[in-house]
């Protein structure tokens, strides 16, 4: 089976928790969002706007989030979460999202979010510089 990860620059491995479960026994949607959230904060680390934030006042902030459930999941298992950038506009850009089960060897779920690049000291949005888009076209790999 081809790897459908092939293309995710980030890639992280999560154990499924027991706790993960929900009353009708499979892994609760919120929990999915937070493996998108772990993922796409590795990404975000990576590309260095953390410290850009600290240092300008100027990160990422996310603007929506959604996701298409494929499979549920059950303790035992292991998700690879995977995100990469597919688009890149003014003051945004779009990540797709992935999380795919070890166990099943198949994509739990897919989602996309929009990132938009925003001023904390001054509470706006701001462009998206040319700098980081050079960073996020080399780390998915377009230079």
């Amino acid at each position: 089976m081809e790897n459908p990860l092939t293309g995710y620059p980030v890639v992280i491995e999560i154990p499924v928790a027991w706790g993960d479960m929900d009353s009708f026994q499979h892994v609760n949607n919120v929990v999915y969002f937070r493996w998108f959230e772990s993922a796409r904060v590795e990404y975000l680390y990576r590309l260095g706007t953390i410290g850009m934030k600290n240092e300008t006042g100027v990160g990422p902030i996310l603007a929506s989030l959604s996701c298409k459930f494929k499979m549920p999941l059950r303790y035992p298992d292991r998700v690879l979460a995977g995100v990469r950038v597919t688009n890149i506009r003014e003051d945004r850009f779009t990540m797709d999202h992935m999380v795919f089960s070890t166990k099943h060897q198949k994509a739990a779920a897919q989602g996309d979010g929009v990132i938009v690049m925003f001023d904390y000291r001054s509470n706006r949005k701001v462009t998206v510089s040319d700098e980081l888009s050079r960073r996020i076209m080399t780390l998915d790999g377009r230079k």
